[in-house]
Parts: C-alpha cells; sequence; structure tokens
C-alpha cells in the first residue's frame, strides 16, 4: 500500500488506520482465546504495522500526520465488549507512544475516538451478512440518537471532518492527542448491564428490521 502511494504520486502525507473488528459482549468468564487473538490481530497489531510501514517514507520528508482511529471503549468501561475496549485502549497509548518518537522528525500522530456512530459494523455484530447490515442502519440512527447529550446519532461524517483537521496544516501543533467525538457520550455512563441490554435490544430490533428487506 505505501509502496504503491509513493509510486502513484511520490509521497505519503497522511495514514489513517481505521481497520478494526468488534467482539461480542460476552462475560469476561466466556470469552475465547481466538476471540482475543483475532481481535488484538486486526484492531492493535494492523495499527503498528501501519505506522511502521508509512514511517520511513514520513521520515524521509520530515513530514506527515498518522490518524489512528481509537473508541471511547478505550476510555470508559461498560461501553463495549471487554477485548474490544482493550484493543482501543492500546491504540490510544501506541497513538502517545509513537507520537513521542515520530514527533521529533516532524510526524504527528493522533487518534479519534468515535462515541455512537452509525455504520453496518452494528448489523453485522447482529449476525447480518454485509449488504443487509448496512440496509438497516436506520434502525441503528434512532437507537442511537438518545444516548448521549446531543440529541441525535453520530455519523460518519462527523469522525471524516474531524480526520480531515488532523490530517491539516490547522492542526500543525497537534500531536500525541486523542480526540473524543461521541457528542458527549463519555461525559457519563450507564454501567455493563445496561449498556448489555442495551445492545441486546439494538439486536432485537436490527434483525426485525431485516426481515422486511
Amino acid at each position: 500500500m505505501v509502496d504503491k502511494t509513493v509510486e502513484w504520486f511520490g509521497r505519503v502525507d497522511c495514514l489513517v488506520n481505521n481497520a478494526g473488528i468488534p467482539s461480542p459482549m460476552t462475560s469476561i468468564t466466556e470469552i475465547d482465546v481466538a476471540t482475543i487473538d483475532q481481535i488484538l490481530a486486526v484492531n492493535v497489531r494492523g495499527v503498528v504495522l501501519g505506522i511502521k510501514h508509512a514511517a520511513p517514507v514520513m521520515i524521509s520528508q520530515r513530514s506527515g500526520s498518522v490518524i489512528n482511529v481509537g473508541s471511547v471503549a478505550g476510555i470508559r468501561g461498560g461501553i463495549s465488549a471487554h477485548i474490544y475496549s482493550a484493543s482501543k485502549g492500546a491504540v490510544q497509548a501506541l497513538t502517545r507512544s509513537a507520537a513521542a518518537e515520530l514527533g521529533e522528525k516532524g510526524i504527528r500522530v493522533n487518534c479519534i475516538s468515535p462515541g455512537a456512530i452509525v455504520t453496518g459494523i452494528f448489523g453485522k455484530n447482529a449476525g447480518l451478512e454485509g449488504s443487509k447490515a448496512d440496509r438497516v442502519t436506520g434502525v441503528v440512527k434512532e437507537g442511537f440518537a438518545t444516548i448521549q447529550p446531543i440529541p441525535r446519532a453520530g455519523l460518519p461524517e462527523d469522525i471524516a471532518q474531524a480526520a480531515v483537521f488532523l490530517a491539516s496544516d490547522g492542526s500543525g501543533f497537534v500531536n500525541g492527542q486523542d480526540i473524543v467525538v461521541d457528542g458527549g457520550m463519555t461525559s457519563f455512563t450507564r454501567g455493563w448491564s445496561a449498556i448489555v441490554a442495551g445492545r441486546a435490544e439494538m439486536a432485537r430490533l436490527i434483525k426485525e428490521a431485516a426481515t422486511t428487506l
């Protein structure tokens, strides 16, 4: 990926580490090792490798912006599944660590931590296949409209705009930071049991909506 970018454009100005997968919201006593390995491989190892391969080009340029995608689950307990939360906490720590090294070379490394954002990932978590999951986001949007102080669901554009800022010269003195885009969700917490019940209800509504497609 990095080689092709250099071949086509001659440089790498920005890397967004956005690939990530969820994990089942099960009790800590019921987590299986395969799930641990899979989540950490994608959500943590993938971010490390993205930075590893893009950084040499950015170092040679003495410029660049790396944007990692974390989650509010890495900040507050009880928002999401245990291993997913652990993986996003690791991304936030990695952001600070890489920023300390690469900042000396003119490269900024920051993180965006989204709150409840309407995407097809929640449909997939409820067991729907990809294309069908993307078609029931209306249910997710309705459900997410009331779980943070700002009375609307978060949208992918909200995260994209934060990424554009971190990629731009407007954030030229921002380094090693975690920008939380959550409508105020992390200003309060509802507790593990309430979140589990809410997720279960969301999955039920998604599956119900899918029967009409």
